[in-house]
């Protein structure tokens, strides 16, 4: 068994209880004091998250936009600097290898860089079949910057008031899927600069802080400094899964997989088919005209058993469904489940069940996400 790849927070996680796990080839934690107890904390005041195993892969050069432009789903032609945008990487049959988000900044010599975020269970994976795409003509540099890189998620309603007394930066003007290049003052590192963006997976306000390996750790420790005035705390996995899928936020192995197209798991707003070709882009388009056999949904449960993926989802005597994800829902205070069910079935407020270890809970379809924050959790 090959070891495990550590981010540079590792040690400090082990000092502050971290109760580390094998995420996608990473020891990562799971859960610091518990999970209900960061899930809440990131709800009501803010969550500092280590999710520096996630892919980060730079695209530079005078044909990485057109080439980025006819590999993903959505439009990078006309990306803007300091522009984000969620997207999806899809093979030729339209399924989904990946779900990514790529942002446009300013390189080093005044030139567009890109940066796309990646799954880490899918950075090999994705890597290899950009790299099989690549032209000969050497005009894209592509490289792979996950383990010379950290990445911290900052979310929660009161992550811009941490964040503003470490940048030089007005914070609160940078709008959602919008980044920037940001300067670090001290103690977070005077005179480093880090990428800041205004984006996360919790459905809450947030922000995601990208820096080099070598500052990692006193950026992370001057934030938790920061934030102990406004009720920080670490936040492992095990919340960040919770926090997603409250806000309804597919999982890649989960909701998302080569063998799910992107109109059954409602991510149409992910692909900008006019005009445009990528890849499984005609396959999208007659799957949208014709209309798909299932579709993903929200499922709250009205009893107290847990769905877990695989857990079948019946109508009468006929199985019509299968669990995704599922969990209980700290704020709701309820099971939750999201699943893909066939299309007939998938209206609001049709009654349902779920096959949950021999019983049968009874479960209504119900309007995705589960939860809103103040600020759309997607663009």
């Amino acid at each position: 068994m090959s070891k495990l790849l550590r981010t540079p927070l590792y040690n400090w996680h082990l000092a502050h209880g971290g109760r580390l796990v094998n995420f996608a080839g990473w020891s990562m934690p799971l859960e610091y004091s518990s999970i209900i107890e960061e899930h809440k904390a990131t709800r009501q005041a803010c969550g500092l998250t280590d999710v520096s195993h996630m892919g980060r892969l730079r695209f530079e050069g005078p044909g990485a936009r057109a080439f980025l432009d006819r590999t993903l789903t959505r439009r990078v032609d006309d990306l803007q600097l300091g522009q984000l945008r969620y997207s999806l990487v899809t093979n030729d049959q339209g399924g989904i290898l990946d779900d990514v988000v790529v942002g446009c900044f300013p390189g080093e010599l005044g030139d567009p860089v890109f940066l796309v975020v990646v799954n880490a269970a899918n950075r090999q994976k994705i890597l290899e079949w950009v790299r099989l795409r690549l032209p000969d003509d050497g005009e894209i540099v592509v490289s792979d910057l996950t383990t010379i890189w950290a990445m911290f998620a900052l979310q929660g309603p009161r992550s811009g008031e941490v964040l503003r007394s470490l940048v030089d930066f007005e914070i609160q003007k940078l709008r959602r899927f919008r980044g920037a290049v940001v300067p670090l003052r001290h103690p977070a590192r005077n005179g480093c600069r880090a990428i800041i963006s205004r984006t996360g997976y919790t459905g809450e306000d947030g922000f995601e802080i990208i820096v080099p390996h070598g500052i990692a750790l006193a950026v992370w420790e001057a934030i938790m400094e920061s934030g102990e005035g406004f009720g920080i705390k670490p936040v492992g996995l095990g919340a960040r899964d919770t926090l997603r899928l409250e806000a309804a936020l597919p999982l890649y192995g989960q909701e998302l997989s080569a063998e799910v197209n992107p109109i059954e798991a409602g991510l149409e707003f992910a692909c900008d088919l006019e005009a445009r070709d990528f890849p499984g882009a005609q396959r999208i388009r007659e799957v949208m005209a014709a209309g798909s056999s299932r579709k993903l949904v929200c499922l709250a449960s009205c009893g107290r058993r847990i769905a877990r993926n695989g857990h079948v989802i019946v109508y009468g005597n006929k199985v019509v469904g299968t669990i995704t994800s599922g969990t209980w829902s700290p704020t709701l205070e309820r099971p939750i489940a999201m699943g893909y069910v066939e299309r007939p079935f998938a209206a609001v407020g049709t009654l349902l069940e779920i096959e949950v270890r021999g019983h049968r809970e009874p479960a209504e379809v119900v309007p995705r996400p589960f939860y809103r924050g103040a600020h759309p959790h997607i663009a």
